[in-house]
């Protein structure tokens, strides 16, 4: 690869990258705004049980850019405080008030600082022993926003510039503070940024997959003068998509434990490889559409990245069918696992409407079993965290050839063949949802490592 191409795939995986920070962020404001905002267009925190001792509960120093020049704008967010005390018929007080003037009336006043909010029942902090405070805390005139009285006290500001804190405090000023708060934001911008991140962020990435495209792409002497002859991709009377393997005959006993390690390099080439086979599918539907035709290149990178996926998957845990470790190249190449598709000349307009959400569903529900939904595993420590692992049917056949191995040094001939169909369902099925081909993937196991026909 010459000079001007590594630079290429390197930049088009750094701007892979930013394009896919880029587009999650702003689909998860997207996210936000059109489904976790109430009527007055808040987003809420879970209802938090505060409770201290003392006199008073309080948040700690909020520094929204208390320097002039630093990052916050002004003017572009509200937050809402609501507190209830625990017991109804008791007053409550809740202010926002500037952290020195708040310190200073709370300076020597027994209560207990929030140190961190995880679930709703998940609160830590810090206490501070004292006595009770000189005076009312609805008597002080620094407050920025506040309110006090039975219920629920609801406190809207708008922010500003400078350290705040937020205080929940009995409004007799009395001790044995508890109380249910729910903190909200509206961010008035909230909309405009999630829309601009998602523009930008698909710009980077079509930049990303052209770049890796050409990258990727051989020379033109190279296509001229193939190092590997590859038989026909459509063999008569088969599907047009053939995927082979050759099993090796001698696999070692060990291998197959640390293939997860070695096969790094290609799982993270392939991460970007399929950003780019998204988006170049994307712009494959549109010229389908309007010209009834796949554009060449952009099939011929697709391929290749199905292609480059079988081989590792050959290699690694969706086969283990050979110890030679996979080239990186889009092209074909001698290897022992091979994949092709042939071209069409002509696509259909009406089905590339459909088939890929609609008419693929029977197929979806079929490779989901092979692939991800037959066996779960779930383990619950201590109520802390859940581990869940899933797989296939495919998993599971190939985890107990790999046993086999490390058991007999023998990979149970019956077993490849079968594993060889389950995976060529599979990329048909991917082929055909790729708007690759019109012919309709078979309902059929065609087992063994090699096409007939």
């Amino acid at each position: 690869m010459k000079a001007g191409k590594i630079i290429a795939a390197v930049l088009a995986v750094l701007l892979g990258l930013v394009a896919m920070g880029m587009l999650v962020g702003g689909g998860a404001l997207m996210w936000a705004h059109t489904t976790q905002r109430d009527a007055d267009g808040f987003i809420e925190s879970p209802t938090y049980a505060l409770e201290s001792a003392g006199y008073a509960v309080t948040s700690g120093d909020v520094d929204l850019a208390a320097r002039p020049g630093d990052w916050w704008p002004g003017d572009l967010a509200d937050v809402r405080f609501e507190a209830e005390s625990v017991d109804s018929e008791a007053a409550v007080f809740v202010g926002i008030g500037p952290s020195d003037d708040v310190d200073s009336y709370l300076d020597g006043v027994a209560r207990d600082e929030v140190t961190r909010l995880g679930r709703a029942d998940d609160v830590e902090y810090r206490s501070f022993s004292g006595t009770a405070p000189a005076a009312l805390p609805g008597n002080q005139n620094f407050w920025v926003a506040s309110a006090e009285g039975a219920g629920t006290q609801v406190v809207t500001w708008d922010v500003a510039a400078g350290e705040w804190s937020v205080v929940v405090m009995n409004a007799a000023a009395d001790p044995g503070v508890r109380v249910d708060v729910t903190a909200g934001a509206r961010i008035g911008i909230l909309l405009a940024v999630g829309i601009g991140l998602l523009v930008v962020g698909l710009i980077l990435g079509i930049i990303a997959a052209a770049l890796l495209v050409w990258a990727v792409s051989p020379a033109r002497r190279d296509l001229e003068e193939p190092a590997v002859a590859v038989p026909a991709a459509a063999p008569v009377g088969r599907y047009p998509l053939i995927i082979e393997g050759r099993l090796d005959p001698e696999l070692s006993r060990w291998l197959w434990l640390v293939k997860w390690l070695l096969a790094i390099p290609h799982f993270i080439v392939l991460v970007f490889l399929w950003v780019a086979f998204v988006l170049l599918t994307f712009a494959a539907f549109f010229a389908i559409l309007f010209t009834g035709r796949y554009p060449r290149g952009i099939f011929d990178f697709n391929v290749g990245v199905l292609r480059w996926t079988w081989r590792v998957s050959y290699y690694s845990y969706s086969t283990l069918g050979t110890d030679e470790y996979p080239p990186f190249t889009l092209q074909n190449a001698d290897y022992p696992a091979r994949l092709d598709v042939a071209y069409p000349e002509e696509l259909s307009r009406g089905l590339v409407l459909v088939k890929w959400w609609l008419l693929a569903i029977p197929h979806y529900i079929i490779v989901g079993l092979f692939t991800s939904g037959l066996v779960w595993w779930t383990a619950d420590f201590d109520g802390d965290s859940v581990l869940e692992l899933g797989g296939g049917l495919i998993g599971l056949l190939v985890l107990i050839a790999a046993l086999a191995l490390l058991f007999t040094a023998r990979y149970p001939r019956g077993l490849f063949d079968l594993i060889m169909g389950l995976n060529r369902w599979v990329y048909r099925v991917w082929a055909y949802a790729a708007l690759m081909r019109d012919e309709y993937p078979p309902f059929r196991l065609d087992v063994g490592g090699r096409e007939e026909g």
